[in-house]
């Protein structure tokens, strides 16, 4: 069977595959520096990562350097069809001039990642690191009791601000700054209060400086439990929906920060419904937050379709989140973008108009039928016509990039 075979098929159910490629094209996915490494960064403190993160794996080839770095990063975007952007830590800054704390942050630190960005044609978000620092050693930071520290990481997170901003005004397109913290306890706190309220007034000194959204969004992120915050987490899902409401910020929904049983689709159209925007941080946690590469699964493409169904991919800036380190971390970045990228064109792909009719006609059996028939409608041929047309390799085809270029730079690196 053909593209043009399948396109006849999705004609005939009133999906346009072409404008559905058009659409798919338009829609970049913020790949995470920190697969690339481990989440180490090049900040060469010597510490314990930290913040309940935890990275398993000793997959040869993991890059140690900004160079080895983008590197591998250029060969990821090689395979992957679309132009996308990427995303930032604090901790990946470029300190070849000269360290300096994560309260004395500059664009200077990060002008090499935006002119390598820009080289590439890529957008970049980005995230305060509130981890893996001295001063983060008792997992508290924004909520911390001490003054002295707690504004050491107000600082960090205007400074990042700042720099973002700087991001979003030279490549032209926003950059997103997500705001997340491991803020929490691993037994049953007695005061839940008093951490939320200083939180809040955190936050409040962070985004006091107003930024043009032309150039710069905020967003707030929770989180469910950590490793070391298993009784109680100051940014939960509650507070900070709470907080993104009345502030107006964008609230990032991320897959693995929900009980398993909670389903992360359906919380978009209500969060939505009372935010202007939102991220998306697209994982997968096994039993817990534990940042799977993203699979063509269920999960994933519920999220997708609700997108797609609510026609909120304009209000919906998309990225992943995940790290492991048990197998090649670029193959690791390719696999779970174009899983994603898989999911979301098969949500564009769907007959929503004749499902709405259906649904509305009262035909709940027809709109059964026609909902499992659609999942074995040619939407691959569809997407092997999409990397064509990006000139990826289709199909499993680019595993043989991936192990040419092990071969030649990742298996060299000691």
């Amino acid at each position: 069977m053909s593209y043009q075979t399948a396109r006849e098929t999705y004609a005939a159910l009133g999906v346009d595959t072409e404008a559905a490629l058009q659409r798919l094209s338009a829609t970049p996915i913020s790949l995470h520096c920190w697969q690339g490494d481990d989440v180490g960064g090049f900040e060469k403190t010597g510490g314990e990562l930290g913040g309940g993160l935890a990275v398993t794996g000793n997959y040869p080839g993991k890059a140690r350097t900004i160079a080895e770095l983008r590197a591998d990063l250029e060969q990821a975007y090689a395979l992957i069809p679309g132009k996308h952007r990427l995303n930032l830590h604090a901790c990946y800054a470029d300190f070849g001039g000269g360290r300096a704390d994560r309260d004395a942050l500059t664009t200077a630190h990060f002008q090499s990642w935006i002119d390598w960005a820009k080289s590439h044609g890529l957008g970049l978000d980005f995230n305060p690191t509130y981890f893996a620092h001295p001063k983060a050693d008792d997992g508290l930071t924004l909520t911390h009791p001490d003054a002295g520290i707690r504004g050491f990481w107000v600082e960090h997170g205007k400074a990042c601000r700042r720099i973002g901003a700087d991001m979003g005004r030279q490549l032209g397109t926003a950059t997103v700054t997500n705001v997340w913290i491991p803020d929490g306890s691993k037994d049953l706190p007695v005061d839940r209060k008093s951490p939320r309220e200083r939180l809040e007034a955190s936050l409040d000194a962070i985004f006091a400086e107003e930024i043009d959204p032309a150039y710069h969004l905020d967003a707030v992120e929770s989180k469910l439990f950590g490793i070391g915050s298993e009784s109680y987490v100051a940014g939960s899902h509650e507070f900070y929906l709470g907080y993104a409401i009345k502030n107006r910020t964008l609230y990032c929904l991320d897959a693995g920060h929900y009980h398993p049983t909670e389903n992360l689709a359906d919380k978009i159209t209500s969060v939505l419904q009372f935010v202007p925007e939102i991220l998306l941080h697209v994982s997968r946690g096994v039993r817990w937050d534990s940042d799977h590469v993203v699979l063509l699964d269920d999960p994933t493409t519920a999220l997708m379709q609700e997108l797609v169904r609510g026609d909120f991919l304009g209000r919906t800036h998309i990225g992943l989140d995940y790290f492991d380190a048990s197998i090649n971390r670029v193959g690791a970045w390719v696999i779970g973008t174009r899983n994603t990228l898989k999911a979301l064109l098969m949500a564009m792909l769907e007959p929503t108009a004749m499902l709405r009719e259906m649904e509305a006609s009262g035909d709940l059996t027809g709109r059964l039928a026609l909902l499992e028939d659609a999942k074995a409608l040619p939407w691959g041929l569809v997407w092997d016509e999409h990397c064509r047309r990006h000139d990826v390799p289709v199909g499993s085809a680019w595993l043989a990039d991936l192990r040419s270029y092990e071969a030649a730079v990742l298996a060299k690196r000691a």
